[in-house]
């Protein structure tokens, strides 16, 4: 087969990373820009240099996507599978991109990917996507909200006797290192997730031996650069939503919310477990927001967030199982 078809893959495979990069950027910026701990370019700027950093760090997750989620059949029906996958993917992303809700495109990748690899007759690792992404998708935000609280809590403790002011600007200042952190922690997990479907694709094509584990070195650096131009790009929508409609964070707030989510992020990556940047920090903010009281959350606000993770595995895989018909009726 010739490289026509795997270089489509590959253009949708960097259009769904941009987009990942700008629907995600507020995972990583938002409470430090709410906090006003960073300007908005700064962050920006600072974020997309992390995620290119932590691109290199991620390929177990990337291994997952690409040997643990589907089996990708071989020929034009595999590479129609990936691409139809990445175009419902982006559809999701975009989709939650304009109504502003923090969902999350790590699930909607992996969503896409069963949806288009039903339609197309493919096999669907049910038993290994229970274990390696239903089990830390409901365990991560638990671990997040618990963490969130617990840090705040610590924090609270710690500095009952300080000055608020002093206090205040000193988290300002951590809130650098935190925001760091948690943009890393993006990086190791987004960036390797569409390398891993680039490997799929050129397993399927004949152009990689089949059951060939490795992530092509290109496509990991690829997709870190795009992500990068995508998170600098940046996610307002989602950001206003993560920074100030959920609680009114404050910095040590925002300082306990990044170190939480980061410190979930980098055991997932370790682990392979390919979690949502968004379910981490959206969980973590929620659980910083509850040591001040219960009413603190906009729990109203935390529902429609909710009802979007809940969608996101269906609605992907549905858009993407129509534009792999798509596809299959103009190329097949």
């Amino acid at each position: 087969m010739d490289w026509l078809p795997v270089t489509l893959v590959v253009v949708l495979a960097m259009g769904f990373t941009y987009t990942n990069g700008f629907h995600d950027a507020a995972n990583a910026i938002a409470t430090s820009v709410s906090t006003r701990a960073l300007t908005p370019r700064i962050a920006l700027g600072l974020a997309a240099a992390m995620n290119l950093l932590g691109a290199f760090v991620g390929v177990r997750v990337a291994q997952t996507i690409g040997g643990d989620i589907i089996d990708v059949p071989m020929g034009g029906v595999g590479v129609a599978v990936c691409a139809g996958a990445l175009v419902g993917a982006t559809g999701w992303n975009m989709l939650t991109w304009w109504r502003g809700l923090p969902s999350s495109s790590s699930h909607a990748l992996i969503g896409g990917l069963g949806g288009a690899a039903l339609a197309g007759g493919a096999t669907v690792k049910w038993e290994s996507i229970l274990d390696k992404v239903v089990v830390p998708m409901l365990l991560s935000p638990v671990v997040g909200l618990v963490g969130g609280f617990v840090v705040m809590a610590a924090i609270l403790w710690l500095f009952r006797s300080a000055r608020p002011g002093p206090t205040a600007r000193g988290f300002r200042y951590a809130q650098t290192v935190s925001a760091a952190a948690m943009a890393f922690g993006h990086g190791m997990q987004d960036a390797s997730k569409t390398a891993g479907v680039v490997a799929l694709a050129l397993i399927a094509s004949g152009n990689r031996p089949a059951g060939d584990e490795s992530i092509p070195a290109w496509a990991i650096a690829l997709s870190a650069v795009v992500l990068s131009l995508g998170t600098y790009a940046g996610g307002w929508r989602i950001m206003r939503t993560l920074g100030r409609r959920i609680i009114d964070l404050d910095p040590p707030q925002g300082f306990a919310a990044e170190t939480t989510a980061a410190a979930v992020l980098y055991v997932a990556t370790a682990t392979g477990a390919p979690i949502s940047t968004t379910h981490a920090i959206t969980s973590a903010i929620m659980g910083v927001g509850s040591t001040r009281s219960a009413k603190a959350v906009r729990w109203g606000v935390a529902r429609q967030i909710a009802l979007a993770w809940v969608l996101t595995f269906p609605g992907a895989g549905i858009a993407a199982a129509l534009a792999y018909g798509a596809i299959a009726l103009v190329a097949l």
